[in-house]
């Protein structure tokens, strides 16, 4: 246990006793507390292997690789269409956590297998995301926006290219665009300030 984290365990709120049903079991594994995010997370040799963090309706294990992990039960939940490694198990109720105690060792043990053979989530390329048509039409028509664009590090231009795609009204996504070329010309990310 890391005494550092203990403040994370003991704030009041409705996931409480689940998050310490959680931390018993990650502290049966081996593996180092530590503060990442604001969440407790527990890494092998300082990589990162899951963090427990909570929602309205669910708390949860999030593992950083899960997308490797077999998953025989079924029970691995990705967050959204594009979130490509990370895998969540899911939980309402401490009573849950207990009956599935074994299961969720399991799967952290895994987890952990998994990062000491140091394998790596194949991830999309950059130009395998969908191009929203304005961003093409912007790129069209002004050289130095497209210039400025593909200079940005391939994990901002994924961010943008998400961004921009999200929006259904073709208005609403030539705004996002018109209101985060300032960022791209600067080399910043869509959430950077």
């Amino acid at each position: 246990m890391n005494p550092k984290i203990d403040f994370f365990f003991e704030k009041p709120g409705q996931w409480q006793e689940a998050y310490r049903a959680l931390r018993n079991i990650a502290q049966e594994t081996g593996l180092q507390e530590e503060l990442k995010w604001g969440k407790p997370c527990y890494t092998h040799k300082g990589a990162n292997v899951f963090l427990i963090h909570g929602f309205k309706t669910y708390c949860a294990i999030l593992f950083h690789k899960g997308a490797l992990l077999k998953d025989p039960d079924n029970i691995l939940v990705q967050q959204t269409k594009n979130v490509q490694a990370a895998r969540q198990l899911r939980f309402t109720s401490t009573e849950q956590i207990a009956a599935m105690r074994d299961t969720i060792k399991s799967y952290i043990f895994e987890a952990i297998e998994v990062e000491k053979a140091g394998l790596k989530v194949p991830m999309k390329k950059t130009t395998e995301f969908e191009m929203p048509e304005e961003l093409q039409e912007t790129f069209d028509n002004d050289a130095d926006f497209k210039s400025a664009f593909e200079a940005l590090t391939p994990g901002r231009q994924r961010g943008y290219l998400l961004h921009f795609s999200q929006p259904k009204q073709s208005k609403t996504r030539i705004s996002r665009i018109e209101k985060c070329a300032p960022l791209i010309f600067e080399g910043k990310g869509w959430n950077e300030r």
